[in-house]
């Protein structure tokens, strides 16, 4: 990992463990789209660009005796290359808290490490549930050929529930089975937070049974929006080529720079196995 130059850094492998740990511990607890998109490497840092695929896909199988009869083959209609981005947080430890920390032998702090990593897992569900327009990459939200379903209000009656149930049924309509994952805005998951009328039973429960117990929220989704989609490394993944990482950059007026950074691409490779519910 020489190009994280943490040979450089005035602090030695001991803190250096404290501070994968503390990257790691905030990617666990916040990341949502690693919850349930299937992950592609970690391939590396010094990969830059990945293919991604257009596939032709015909579902009508045949059957006859012999196998005589002419198949549309599923196949990769399209390739393109396109480069993987890079996400960063820069952030500054005080020369004087590192001193102190080896005078005294008391913990150095860490606090902009977590706000750093929380700022990059952020940024890297954005990206996942909203693409990136400036440089053209498609999300799950805006992606061309997804499935479209128009929301009801989810604070009455059963309309979250009818909403969710046709939107399975539109994917199903598509060949797509399952199993599902639904991620709502907070303001929905809140909303959802109510007893259906003659039931006894909260309607997140009820939706949640309806997609497999598989809910999620996320602020990167704004509000009042929801997407509902068939898990499966067939229908989409993400790659990544460096996993999230911190660097040192080196001095900067006394004190110490360093950057929690990953490279990662969401590669959606059946739209239509998404539904938007907006």
């Amino acid at each position: 990992m020489d190009h994280l130059f943490r040979d450089d850094a005035p602090f030695g492998g001991e803190i250096w463990e404290r501070v994968d740990g503390v990257v790691v511990n905030v990617a666990t607890q916040q990341l949502i789209g690693r919850r349930f998109i299937p992950i592609f490497g970690p391939l590396g840092a010094g990969i830059d660009s990945i293919h991604v695929d257009a596939l032709e896909v015909d579902m009508d199988t045949k059957v006859d005796f012999n196998g005589e009869e002419e198949d549309a083959p599923i196949k990769i209609s399209g390739r393109k290359y396109v480069a993987i981005p890079m996400l960063y947080k820069d952030l500054s430890i005080a020369w004087r808290d590192i001193e102190r920390s080896k005078q005294t032998g008391l913990p150095l702090e860490l606090s902009p490490i977590t706000i750093a990593a929380t700022a990059c897992c952020q940024k890297e569900d954005s990206i996942i549930f909203n693409g990136n327009p400036a440089y053209g990459y498609p999300g799950l939200t805006n992606v061309e050929g997804r499935q479209i379903l128009r929301k009801g209000d989810w604070r009455e009656g059963e309309n979250a529930f009818k909403d969710v149930a046709e939107g399975i049924e539109k994917l199903v309509r598509k060949g797509f089975y399952g199993p599902y994952v639904l991620v709502v805005s907070p303001d929905l998951y809140v909303q959802m937070q109510r007893l259906q009328q003659g039931t006894g039973i909260l309607e997140l429960d009820r939706v949640k049974e309806l997609v497999g117990a598989k809910v999620y929220k996320t602020p990167v989704l704004g509000e009042n929006k929801a997407v509902l989609l068939a898990k499966g490394s067939e229908n989409m993944d993400l790659v990544i080529g460096q996993d999230l990482i911190t660097a040192y950059l080196g001095p900067e007026q006394m004190n110490h720079r360093l950057r929690v950074f990953e490279t990662l691409l969401l590669r959606i490779k059946r739209p239509e196995a998404i539904v938007t519910i907006e």
